[in-house]
């Protein structure tokens, strides 16, 4: 059956069903508790593992695709693929406005897993070292939790499952193709592996920054290194580039604004007695407004080019922008903001949620769907007990699987709560109807 012959009937057999009028505490304590029962459990953590023992970096995520494929068609969720090459978006509810989304990224990270355990990566040189195959499985427990209480659901639940966040810009490919342009408000979940099970944390406002890399080619002209007068040193030329960067955030930066310029990469010369003709340098720059990473864009490619022509050298700059490399700050929306505060309060406990996290440094594509509908990113805690911490992108990191039955939980609750509260506000527009997805 076709996807929009199968969407006419999941909209013909539920846009007319009563629903009960359920409070949005009542609905949290009721999925929490559902999604802790054994059979979820147990299904939540064989998810995750087969997901884990088979990553695929971005934009290669067909078989993780094919499970979630399969998973949605066991409970009978209808859903479009491909969006963006290997997403999936699975709708839930009336078929009918307001829509809310909960996105969930799919990717893995080119790293070799160092972590010994029965479920390990069967892939040499690729691990779920993000967590991003525990944002798959808790999705999909939402959806199994969402699925049981569709008649309840005043509204529309799409469910995102986004290629490509390390890096590719999946979240970009999605918005341009208009996957979510029915879409009032999109959630997003990320573990921490530094955070008690059962506790998040997230703000209003600015949560990470705006990221992008760049690399410069530092080109002069090599010799004997005993006879630096007849060469044009690059690597001197590299060194004075990188304190000068520097300069940028401690000299040029306002120091309420955080920034941050980082040099991770140089390459140049391979003999001890040879200067060579060229230096390769590249790193990653970082803000929380659009004006300050401008900025610093800008001034990263004067300096480059300034310094390397004071040691006579010439240089180029790579920003990588066609790579979607380029990601916007994280900016929390206020509104959903108090929703969060409604709905995880009473889901963990006043005292189990931090709601003024301090912003993060890191970068994340979500910011991408912030860009064109409310959003609201938050992060839950999946700390293994009597373990040394681990960070993400690390290739020991471990992640507590008793934490997935709180982020099904959670996705869960935000999405028909916000349905419940808006669900009298939003009208259909005309002419824009779900098979638009």
């Amino acid at each position: 059956m076709s996807f929009f012959k199968c969407f006419s009937l999941f909209i013909f057999f539920h846009v007319f069903a009563a629903t009960s009028v359920f409070t949005s505490n009542q609905l949290s304590k009721n999925f929490l508790d559902i999604a802790k029962k054994p059979e979820l459990y147990d299904w939540m953590v064989k998810i995750r593992r087969k997901i884990h023992e088979n990553p695929e970096l971005g934009y290669e995520e067909f078989e993780t695709s094919k499970l979630i494929r399969a998973e949605l068609d066991k409970l009978g969720i209808p859903y479009k693929h491909p969006v963006a090459i290997t997403g999936v978006l699975g709708f839930i509810g009336t078929g009918n406005s307001p829509f809310v989304a909960l996105r969930a990224d799919m990717d893995a990270l080119p790293m070799q897993e160092l972590v010994e355990w029965e479920h390990k990566s069967k892939v040499p040189g690729k691990m779920h070292a993000c967590g991003h195959d525990a944002h798959v499985t808790m999705l999909l427990g939402a959806a199994k939790i969402l699925k049981q209480h569709e008649k309840e659901i005043q509204g529309t639940v799409v469910l995102v499952f986004q290629p490509a966040e390390e890096g590719g810009g999946g979240a970009k490919k999605i918005v341009d193709a208009g996957a979510l342009e029915n879409v009032s408000a999109i959630f997003g979940i990320h573990v921490l592996p530094n955070l008690p099970v059962g506790e998040a944390a997230s703000r209003s406002g600015p949560l990470l920054a705006a990221s992008g890399f760049f690399e410069a080619r530092i080109s002069g002209k090599g010799g004997h290194a005993a006879i630096p007068q007849f060469s044009i040193d690059p690597i001197l030329a590299a060194s004075n580039v990188i304190i000068s960067l520097q300069h940028l955030v401690s000299r040029e930066a306002d120091p309420l604004d955080s920034q941050v310029v980082t040099v991770a990469k140089f390459q140049g010369g391979d003999a001890f007695n040879v200067i060579p003709d060229s230096v390769t340098i590249g790193g990653t720059f970082r803000a929380f407004s659009k004006k300050s990473f401008e900025q610093l864009k800008q001034r990263i490619e004067q300096v480059i080019i300034g310094q390397a022509a004071v040691q006579r050298c010439n240089a180029s700059v790579n920003f990588f922008e066609k790579w979607s490399t380029f990601y916007p700050p994280t900016v929390n929306n206020g509104e959903l903001h108090e929703q969060f505060r409604d709905v995880a309060g009473n889901l963990l406990g006043m005292d189990k949620v931090n709601f003024d996290v301090p912003p993060l440094m890191g970068a994340e594509d979500f910011s991408f769907y912030q860009e064109v509908i409310p959003g609201y990113f938050l992060f839950l805690g999946m700390e293994t007990a009597n373990e040394e911490f681990q960070s993400l992108h690390s290739p020991y990191l471990k992640l507590n699987e008793d934490g997935l039955p709180y982020g099904a939980a959670l996705h869960a609750s935000l999405a028909t709560t916000y349905l419940l509260k808006h669900h009298h506000q939003v009208p259909v527009v005309e002419g824009k109807h779900h098979d638009e997805f």
